[in-house]
């Protein structure tokens, strides 16, 4: 997804912008530019195709563009191909009114064809320079100033976006709108910074304001006013992020995602310690009451991605806890079912941003039918976290890179919490056991340490790896669930084509797949499932394939069956999946840079998908 920062105040623009913009190339972009206002009236344009390295190198790190007031922006091509007339920033004909956008203009066409009528003319092939000059014609029309103007735009627009406005009339402020695009705006020592994610500003500032939807607001030096859709002004209180500014830095490490699967450790305790309180699962902040959890008859997962995947491990360990029904759901098949969705049922909603489109839209549609959600997401603040009926905060912190690694194990131990607090409270698990389950989570940080001591073996087989053109994953119960994940980091950050199946389907068709040589990785946790599994390793062996099994100290004898082997510490096996994780994690970090590509942006994925 694009990127946007934006600074008004007594220091010069470009650095903090193009400093800004560097710490959103985690999102995925093909083309940068800013603009700069040096207060008398006169801005300067600046954008390329390509990386940030290049706009750095036109404007002398930002030294060469003078001015205090300015916006950045770094482009995901979505309407026209990546080129400079395509970059943002885009201005109106006059260059009096500047924008850039996040998001996507449903009817772009439609508004360009009646702008034409009105004299206009367009150079790009872009829907944001249909929302500049949109904006131009209601400003000069009606001359009521930037607030009436963007408002009126608001109106026609159709979409998802996230706008920075800057009117030469008024060369010292920056204007911004909202509509499901994610942004948030800081102030520190008379000065602002509006960005569309945490990162770009986190250096310069903690307390930051969250433009809500539909919503306007005018920056100023070191001050914000808001405005709602009808242009009057409404009042918002500053949150303070908890991230600190190192947490969004490479710390030593050659890519943020070898430093995030370090830090795994942390946040996996860091998200225990939120909830657990003396021993005991305290649901005070998340919440959900006893009596509300006693009153569910069922339970909706919906997500994206590696959430989703996480969904589906969860799914197996709330079941198996408790007499819940639990389905998981794509978020993006969810917002279009047609099902009616059960009484006293609780819609969960996984995503790290919060801002998923799609997962948004699907918590959007259970209020509307009256059931209760529940956010799990890391971003406080977030859309998901404001319009959810109660939140689980992950305490994740900045996740940087594109691939998500940290992120997916502190929801995946929000969802073992949730999972044992509903069977405590609906008394399907005894006091005893709950504590027991509580001792047994809280040795899990410990245990990934283990796991990360062992990774130059892991290294070793990932280099092997390197020419691989097919990957298969295979598991049964929850080692499926991490089949699923494993194989997505394995074809989104080395591009190997990776399947995962639950390994009972093989002889279903997937084992016609099977030829000399290809990589099938076994994950084998469960102890119930073990002995089925291994005879599903035979099958694929027997056919040629090259087999790496991935199990729990003791069960040595998979030695006989694989190829390669790794082991993960013993623990319930309902909390493996946050060990058997990792290794895969690192398998597809290793693989990836064997084959010498950029591990924390891999090509055409974005950190936040926050259009359709």
């Amino acid at each position: 997804m694009c990127g946007i920062v934006g600074f008004t105040g007594s220091k010069q623009a470009a650095p903090i912008l193009l400093d800004g913009l560097s710490k959103l190339e985690y999102r995925g972009y093909d083309s940068a530019g800013i603009a700069v206002r040096d207060g008398k009236n006169e801005t300067e344009i600046v954008k390329t195709k390509g990386k940030l390295k290049a706009l750095k190198e036109m404007t002398n790190d930002g030294e060469a563009v003078k001015g205090c007031c300015g916006i950045g922006h770094t482009r995901w091509a979505t309407h026209g191909e990546p080129s400079v007339l395509n970059a943002h920033p885009h201005c109106s004909d006059d260059e009096s009114v500047i924008c850039v956008h996040n998001g996507i203009i449903e009817n772009y066409q439609e508004l360009r064809e009646k702008l034409s009528k009105s004299g206009y003319t367009f150079k790009s092939q872009t829907d944001t320079e249909v929302a500049v000059k949109l904006i131009d014609y209601y400003y000069k029309k009606y001359g009521l100033g930037p607030v009436d103007s963007i408002a009126r735009a608001m109106i026609r627009i159709r979409g998802s976006y996230a706008l920075a406005v800057m009117f030469s009339e008024y060369p010292e402020e920056i204007y911004t709108a909202r509509k499901e695009s994610p942004m948030i705006i800081g102030v520190a020592d008379g000065e602002t910074y509006v960005a569309s994610d945490v990162p770009a500003i986190l250096r310069y500032t903690r307390n930051v304001y969250y433009i809500g939807n539909m919503e306007i607001a005018k920056l100023e030096k070191g001050k914000v006013t808001f405005y709602n859709i009808d242009r009057e002004e409404i009042e918002k209180e500053l949150t303070e992020i908890q991230w600190d500014a190192e947490s969004a830095e490479k710390g030593g490490y050659e890519h943020f995602i070898l430093k995030e699967i370090h830090e795994q450790p942390k946040v996996v305790r860091d998200t225990i310690n939120s909830v657990v309180k003396d021993g005991s699962i305290d649901f005070s902040e998340v919440g959900l009451t006893d009596e509300e959890i006693k009153n569910l008859s069922k339970v909706y997962i919906v997500a994206c991605g590696s959430a989703y995947y996480v969904g589906m491990a969860v799914q197996y360990v709330m079941e198996e806890l408790t007499s819940l029904s639990v389905r998981v759901e794509l978020a993006s098949e969810f917002r279009y079912r047609k099902m009616k969705l059960a009484e006293n049922s609780l819609v969960i909603i996984i995503s790290q941003s919060g801002e998923t489109a799609d997962s948004l839209a699907a918590l959007r549609q259970a209020k509307a039918c009256g059931v209760k959600t529940l956010g799990i997401v890391n971003v406080v603040g977030s859309s998901i976290a404001r319009e959810a009926d109660n939140v689980f905060y992950t305490l994740a912190g900045p996740e940087i890179s594109v691939a998500t690694t940290k992120a997916y194990s502190t929801q995946l131990i929000a969802g073992y919490l949730l999972s044992m607090k509903f069977a405590l409270a609906r008394e399907e698990i005894t006091p005893e056991y709950c504590t027991e389950m509580i001792d047994e989570l809280y040795t899990i940080p410990e245990k990934i340490e283990k796991i990360l001591e062992d990774k130059e073996r892991i290294q070793w087989f990932s280099n092997k790896l390197a020419n691989a053109k097919d990957a298969f994953f295979i598991g049964r119960g929850i080692d499926y669930a991490i089949s699923l994940e494993g194989s997505l980091k394995m074809k989104e950050l080395s591009y190997i084509h990776s399947e995962a199946y639950a390994a009972g389907e093989l002889k279903h068709g997937p084992i016609s797949l099977i030829e000399d040589g290809i990589l099938v990785v076994s994950v084998l946790t469960q102890p119930d499932l073990y002995e089925k599994t291994v005879s599903n390793m035979v099958e694929v062996k027997s056919r040629g394939a090259s087999l790496m099994g991935l199990t729990t100290y003791g069960n040595y004898n998979i030695e006989d069956t694989a190829d390669f082997t790794v082991y993960i510490p013993q623990t319930n096996p309902l909390f493996a999946g946050s060990l058997s994780v990792i290794p895969l994690q690192l398998m597809g970090y290793y693989v990836s840079v064997a084959k010498g590509y950029d591990v924390d942006k891999p090509r055409n994925l974005a950190k936040s998908v926050t259009v359709e």
